[in-house]
Formats: structure tokens, C-alpha cells, sequence
């Protein structure tokens, strides 16, 4: 049986904080062995001092930023959808200015599987009992309207739960079904957490059997560039194109 539940009673998180305690003391009698933590990025990135100035966003991004993806203007400005250094798709590269002081903004985490590993670490010791954690943040998707939570770091939980070579309900072999697990995890949290509600943390049970030691980060979740058959937005596709076709032509006319 599955159950997710928000953890109440944490305080707002500032670099001082020690977050391992923090946590632990809210979920001091409520975890169990097997559970999964889903943590939002959010906290992971105040405690580690991720924060700049609001009039520094743009730059921020900037230096964010390992490849353009795509552009767009609106009324407002540019939003740039960007592959950042950790090698995910996202608008502003993952900058964020909600839930922080005014005036600020948020960096995702460093390391967000490093981050994981430490706090699995600390809570492992602590309560003596076996548990993964997922770190979380919110994204768009493309062709979907909306978003959702998914997990971009994690330790000890098995991102991928690979059905690939199984039969399905028919007795038909399953050639191609690799279902996000991590993803599922980070959206269901979201279900209980909720984006301004001052729950960052959820605990997610009955799902033990991904639970793996050696499980890879959330880095197994981003697909490899050589596999994205979207690699650019429309206008930068077509840019890309044409300028192949220019530089082509003088070649093609001899």
C-alpha cells in the first residue's frame, strides 16, 4: 500500500541551518524503514547558501547556463529555456523566485545527489533505519500546459524501474517500458506538499523495493543529447538550418 504524508513543524531554513537536525527532529517518531523522503529543492539550496539578489537574476541565469535551447519574447521580457550545468532542460535554467525572502531568488543546489547523500547519511545514523530521498523541483514539459515536481537528486532510491524484457497482462513482451519512478515519487509528494504551504518535506511509504545503496543519481533520468530528438526550440532549429544552407551554397554553385 502506498501513503504519502507532508512533515510538519519546519522552520524556514536560512544558511545557518543545520538541515539534518531540522529534518530530523520533524520526522523524529514518523519515519519507518523503507520510507522514501522527497525533499524540496528549495531548503536543500537555502542551506547551502544558493541565494542571490533578485536585481542579479538575469545574470544568474546567464551563468547557469551551459546551452540555449530555445527563446521567446513576451510582454514581459525573454523567458530562456536553457540547459543548465546539470544538465537539465529548463526554463530560466532552474532560477527560481518563489518561496524565498523578497528581493531574492534561489540556484538550485550544487551537487543535488551529493546534497541527497549527505542527508540520507545523517538521518540513516540517526534513526537507524534504512531510507531514500529524493530532492525535487518544480518543471514545465514539453507539448503538456502545467507542470509538475520531478527528482533532481537522489540516493539510495532506484530512479528507473526497468520492466524492459517483462510480459505485460496479455503475456506480451515489454520491449521498450522503463517508467520514471523518481518522477511518479517527486509528483505525488507534491500532491501533499503543496507550493505554498510551507511543507517541503513528504514522506512517501510502501515503496521499499526501490530502495537501492548503490542506486545512480538523478542524473540517469536526463536523456543523453545524442537521444533528444528535440534539441532546439523552433526558431534556433531553423536559424541552425539556415545557416547551414548558406554556408553550403556557395559549394553546392561550383
Amino acid at each position: 500500500m502506498l501513503s504519502v504524508y507532508a512533515a510538519a513543524g519546519i522552520p524556514e531554513i536560512s544558511p545557518t541551518s543545520d538541515l539534518a537536525q531540522i529534518l530530523g527532529d520533524a520526522l523524529d517518531g514518523l519515519l519507518a524503514d523503507g520510507d522514501i523522503l522527497a525533499v524540496t529543492s528549495k531548503i536543500i539550496s537555502k542551506a547551502e547558501g544558493r541565494i542571490v539578489q533578485a536585481a542579479d537574476r538575469e545574470q544568474a541565469i546567464t551563468d547557469e547556463t551551459v546551452r540555449v535551447v530555445a527563446t521567446r519574447a513576451h510582454p514581459g521580457g525573454v523567458t530562456r529555456i536553457v540547459e543548465n550545468r546539470l544538465g537539465m532542460v529548463a526554463a530560466a535554467a532552474g532560477v527560481d523566485s518563489s518561496n524565498t525572502a523578497d528581493g531574492t531568488v534561489l540556484l538550485l543546489p550544487v551537487d543535488p545527489d551529493a546534497s541527497a547523500a549527505r542527508l540520507r547519511a545523517a538521518l540513516q545514523e540517526r534513526f537507524g533505519i534504512r531510507i531514500g530521498i529524493v530532492i525535487t523541483d518544480t518543471l514545465g514539459r514539453a507539448w503538456r500546459e502545467g507542470q509538475t515536481d520531478v527528482t533532481i537528486g537522489s540516493s539510495g532510491v532506484r530512479l528507473l524501474d526497468d520492466l524492459r524484457g517483462t510480459l505485460d497482462s496479455h503475456g506480451r513482451r515489454l520491449d521498450v517500458t522503463l517508467p520514471a519512478v523518481g518522477d511518479e515519487i517527486a509528483a505525488a509528494a507534491d500532491l501533499v506538499k503543496g507550493k505554498s504551504g510551507g511543507l517541503p518535506v513528504a514522506v512517501v511509504r510502501g515503496l521499499g523495493r526501490l530502495l537501492d545503496a548503490d542506486a545512480p543519481g538523478a542524473r540517469v533520468l536526463i536523456r543523453r543529447a545524442e537521444a533528444d530528438m528535440f534539441r532546439l526550440g523552433a526558431a534556433e532549429a531553423f536559424a541552425e538550418g539556415y545557416a547551414a544552407g548558406l554556408a553550403a551554397a556557395p559549394e553546392e554553385a561550383q
